[in-house]
């Protein structure tokens, strides 16, 4: 073979590795994807939210009256009975104290108290003086009348003097009276909180009892001090009275309708709770969300179906996941939610037959995020591709990734 044959045979070679290496780059290849079965199953379209467990009916014990709140011994769990628990006291109000002057015109008030004291002191003596002349004055006319000495007249005016002197003794002891009154109460402005507190074990305190049987759910007031009238100091409650409240927002509040099944899940307990809706509040109300949204939300009650030893771990403002049911089928034709896409004003899968993608349009019915039902366009047994992507289109050769039941590709 001559050296211009052994260059064409090389080049031709070359060439053929070419052409090869190209029908293999660009001959189509099967798109590997994720497959699902369609299949009849429950279905079960809910509300969820976080909700919170409370005491039915919170009592709140407040202070009665202004004054010195003693330190409160009763802890957060304790056992209370309505009428005989004391679980606080208040003592009166300590005294302000004097600043310097108004100190002097106190002590000088008392000085004062104090002479016009004995001044009356003294119109007590001078009355009583008068009394005693008045009556021995009286008992001589009364023996001159008997003897024809006097006349009646003179009788009465010694009469009339004794009453009068003994009227006049007897205002002089209330006026006496009146004048230790007045020292006793300029004597108390001088008071000073240091004499309170000298005789504070000594005083009378106001007792609050507990208003209802239960238990102290929460001390807001611990520590001794003032407090005015008003003044929440305890929360009391009977943690096996619970119910459950969930802010749910007012578009998916509509839907619900008391008496609704609610599935309560993620309340540290092994299994999940049954209640119950009992009222949907009518007043909605406005909450930014941790986005810094301004959201309508409205509050639904729940009651407990469960028995109460299945859920007495829970206590007041606990967190629970509520699950409030809207509709629920128990032999429902379903495909995963990832399935699903919008091809044009139509609901549309790409169904796998014989590894070929094939659209199916489809009429969808309830759903929830991770399961929908179909209503019409597939039957029990077809495989869809889930999370179909740019690649897959119809008529595309599909070869499967993995193969999930409907319950796989809903997790």
């Amino acid at each position: 073979m001559t050296a211009q044959q052994r260059r064409f045979a090389l080049w031709g070679v070359l060439a053929l590795l070419l052409a090869v290496g190209l029908v293999f780059a660009f001959w189509p290849r099967a798109v590997p994807v994720d497959l699902a079965t369609v299949e009849r199953g429950p279905l079960l379209v809910t509300v969820d939210e976080e909700g919170e467990t409370r005491v039915r009916d919170v009592h709140v014990l407040s202070a009665p009256v202004s004054g010195r709140l003693r330190r409160i011994e009763a802890e957060a769990g304790d056992e209370v009975v309505a009428g005989e628990t004391i679980v606080a006291q208040i003592e009166p109000i300590d005294p302000t104290l004097l600043d310097v002057r108004s100190e002097s015109e106190a002590k000088a008030t008392v000085r004062a108290a104090s002479a016009a004291r004995d001044t009356a002191a003294a119109e007590v003596q001078r009355a009583e003086a008068n009394l005693a002349y008045a009556q021995t004055e009286l008992a001589r006319q009364q023996n001159l009348m008997d003897r024809g000495a006097v006349s009646q007249r003179d009788l009465d005016a010694a009469r009339r003097e004794f009453r009068t002197t003994r009227a006049a003794l007897e205002t002089a002891r209330a006026a006496f009276q009146e004048r230790i009154f007045d020292l006793d109460r300029a004597q108390a402005r001088l008071v000073s909180p240091i004499d309170t507190h000298k005789r504070g074990a000594d005083c009378e305190c106001i007792p609050l009892r507990a208003p209802v049987s239960g238990r102290v759910l929460r001390v807001m007031r611990e520590s001794e001090g003032p407090v005015q009238a008003g003044d929440p100091l305890l929360e009391i409650g009977d943690p096996s009275d619970l119910e459950v409240v969930v802010e749910l927002l007012s578009a998916d509040a509509v839907k619900v309708q008391p008496g609704a099944r609610a599935i309560l899940e993620e309340w540290g307990g092994g299994e999940p709770l049954e209640a119950r809706v009992r009222r949907v509040e009518p007043y909605g109300f406005t909450k930014v969300s941790a986005l810094g949204i301004e959201e309508q939300r409205v509050k639904v009650i729940l009651d407990f179906v469960e028995p109460r030893e299945k859920w007495q771990a829970l206590g007041h403002g606990y967190r629970v996941e509520a699950r409030i049911v809207l509709w629920e089928g128990d032999d429902v034709l379903k495909i995963p939610l990832s399935a699903l896409f919008r091809d044009g004003d139509h609901w549309a899968v790409f169904e796998a037959d014989d590894g070929t993608a094939h659209l199916r349009e489809l009429q969808r019915g309830r759903h929830t995020g991770l399961e929908v039902e179909v209503v019409s366009g597939l039957e029990a047994g077809d495989r869809v591709v889930l999370y179909p992507s740019d690649r897959v289109s119809d008529g595309v050769s599909v070869v499967p990734r993995r193969s999930l039941s409907s319950e796989d590709g809903s997790r």
